[in-house]
Parts: structure tokens; sequence; C-alpha cells
């Protein structure tokens, strides 16, 4: 089983997450998360002084499939998430050793 936590665009996220069922994946948590990259965050002007806003807004999705569907999973994030521009966000692959459903006790992909 692999955990994929993808950091993406806050405004791709009902996207990602319709492509996703599409494709058969279920399940997934969803966090508001602040952070930047390569793209250094922006400046804005408030009241006519400038500042720089470093960490921006974006959407973390953290989903579990078995091994035989991780890269059918990471291609649809990719291929939905991406617009081109810096700032378009990462995908992180873990193993896991073990998942649990606390409701019945059943472990591994049945848990799922």
């Amino acid at each position: 089983m692999k955990k994929l936590e993808a950091i993406i665009r806050h405004y791709k996220l009902e996207d990602v997450k319709n492509a996703l069922n599409e494709v058969g994946i279920q399940g997934m948590t969803v966090s508001e998360v602040r952070g930047f990259g390569r793209q250094r965050g922006h400046k804005e002007m408030y009241r006519g002084a400038e500042y720089t806003v470093d960490f921006l807004p974006k959407a973390k999705v953290e989903i579990v499939v078995p091994d035989e569907s991780c890269q059918m999973a990471i291609d649809t994030i990719m291929n939905v998430a991406r617009t081109g521009q810096i700032g378009d966000g990462k995908i992180f692959v873990t193993d896991l050793a073990e998942t649990i459903r606390i409701r019945t006790g059943e472990s591994g992909e049945e848990a799922i």
C-alpha cells in the first residue's frame, strides 16, 4: 500500500477529487495548508506599504491506495492539477506498513 500526499492549488481541489472518483479511488483526507517552495510567495501593497506574503494557501490531499493503483492515482492528480505555472505543487509517495479500520478491525488493503 502507498500513501500519496499531494500539495495542490486550492482551486484545483474539486477537479482532483472528481477525477480520482472517476478512476475508482474513494476516500481522501483534505487539509488547508500554507507554504512555499520555489514560488517564494509574492509582494502586495497595503495602505501604501509593500510587504511580502511568504506562505501561500494550498490544499493537501492524502489518499491511501493499493500498490497497483499508485501510478494511476499519481497520473490523475498530475494531469488535473497541472497548470504549467510555478506553484502547481508536489506529490509525496510513502510506503505504508499497515492500515487498520478502527470500526471493524480489518487490516491491510481491506481497511482502505
